[in-house]
């Protein structure tokens, strides 16, 4: 493959320089240029993505025939849960997570799986050898794997390998260590990470291989490089826990093939990482007695209900009282504590707050309002709400409870798990003031105000 030029081309207004510049000649924007590949002829920059998206005449979209995408499983039932139902052929995974999570452990014991029933697969490692994959292998317990390996950073080896090889699987470990002979910069940069992306999803696309990225992620957590990255491929995963907890989360951000913010639950364990069946078991505290300042929440990832206990510790504070939250919002915590002094008389203007939600879950979803303003209320008070108690509801900035979606999903799992009281939004709840589900007791609420009433009354 000749060597083709490199030119630098500008993010805003798209023109090129022969060398890179601080400036750019044609905008004058600062620090816009990136660098890039001059094809020679003209129109060879687009055919390179051609393949991408393969060309088909217009047609009407009631004529097309829409068939259901073919899976297959990894063995790995979590992961399979996140995938939405297993691998895709042709498709493009980009996973993403903390150093040391358990990223390469988990896609080499997929990979092992996947190999044991037929399946051929490669792992391409940029940075290990292959002995240390080896000695991973062997601490996994991976007796015998079969699997195939390839120590390379280099595209165009790499892609020579898949091309003679042609796996059904390959995991790219990981994306940032791989270079283009094309391209003057170092491994990692934008340009090295585009190119090399762009050219995998082509030969994912073009020969039917899944390819499974690997990707580096920055302090604040987000993936590494450009942002183009996670437009290209068809699902992205980021890899979620705490390094000093065993349990780690895997979380679908983004899938072409399957529900979005699904979860799957690990612990991880001598020999790798378990699927965790009933990952609510996780974020539950066992106490033996109801204690001030817990609620139990019952959250939905994706298509599954989880129960999360959220704690909360009210304590004086000083002049300048802090407000503190570990997987939830801190911005919803102040708009929480504002609604709860305006609209149900508890202020807490003075008190330092304190919120966590148990085994390092994060929750974004404003259903965990509710259960966030009665733990906060139950701290303050120094009373322990009753025994066996859930709640759920988003909490309007006028004090009103809004629904939250697939109530009755939630409901069910609660109950499935033996608790026996539940405060939640009108709309979520059976008809009737007070309803019995499966042995639950269902308080309906409208406001804020009535969910503080009616702890008061089950206390």
């Amino acid at each position: 493959m000749a060597k083709e030029k490199t030119v630098y081309s500008c993010t805003e207004c798209g023109g090129a320089s022969p060398k890179w510049q601080g400036k750019c000649p044609h905008c004058g924007s600062w620090n816009t240029l990136i660098e890039g590949v001059a094809e020679a002829a003209a129109g060879a920059n687009r055919n390179r993505f051609a393949s991408l998206a393969p060309p088909s005449e217009v047609a009407v979209l009631a004529d097309i025939e829409a068939a259901e995408v073919p899976r297959t499983p990894t063995g790995i039932g979590e992961l399979d849960r996140v995938l939405g139902g297993g691998i895709v052929e042709g498709g493009v995974v980009l996973i993403g997570g903390d150093p040391g999570i358990g990223k390469s452990t988990l896609l080499l014991q997929a990979l092992d799986g996947l190999q044991r029933t037929g399946v051929p697969t490669l792992y391409v490692t940029g940075e290990e050898s292959g002995a240390q994959v080896a000695l991973r292998s062997r601490r996994l317990g991976l007796e015998r794997s079969q699997v195939k390996v390839l120590a390379e950073i280099q595209l165009e080896k790499i892609q020579a390998t898949i091309a003679a090889q042609q796996p059904a699987v390959a995991v790219i470990d990981s994306i940032q260590t791989v270079y283009s002979d094309q391209l003057t910069s170092a491994p990692g940069s934008v340009a090295q990470v585009r190119e090399c992306a762009a050219h995998l999803t082509r030969a994912a696309k073009s020969g039917g291989t899944t390819i499974v990225l690997v990707g580096h992620v920055t302090k604040e957590g987000a993936l590494a490089g450009p942002r183009v990255l996670e437009h290209m491929v068809d699902t992205v995963l980021y890899f979620e826990g705490d390094t000093h907890s065993s349990f780690r989360l895997v979380r679908a951000i983004k899938n072409r093939f399957g529900a979005v913010n699904e979860i799957g639950v690990f612990a991880m364990t001598e020999k790798g990482l378990k699927g965790v069946a009933n990952p609510s078991a996780i974020f539950l505290s066992q106490h033996s007695e109801p204690v001030p300042g817990s609620c139990v929440l019952v959250t939905l990832e994706g298509t599954r209900p989880m129960l999360v206990e959220i704690q909360a510790l009210v304590d004086s504070g000083g002049p300048s009282p802090r407000r503190l939250s570990v997987g939830l919002e801190r911005d919803r915590l102040a708009m929480l504590l504002a609604v709860l002094h305006r609209h149900a008389g508890v202020a807490c203007m003075d008190q330092d707050v304190f919120v966590n939600a148990v085994g390092g879950v994060r929750i974004s979803e404003p259903a965990a309002d509710l259960a966030v303003m009665l733990s906060i209320t139950s701290s303050l008070r120094g009373r322990a709400l009753p025994k066996g108690f859930i709640a759920f509801g988003e909490v309007g900035l006028a004090g009103e409870v809004r629904p939250a979606p697939r109530g009755q999903e939630r409901l069910r799992e609660a109950a499935k798990l033996g608790f026996s009281v539940a405060i939640v939004p009108k709309a979520n709840a059976p008809k009737g003031k007070v309803r019995e589900l499966e042995g639950l007791t269902i308080h309906p609420v409208e406001r804020i105000e009535e969910a503080l009433e009616a702890v008061r009354g089950l206390a």
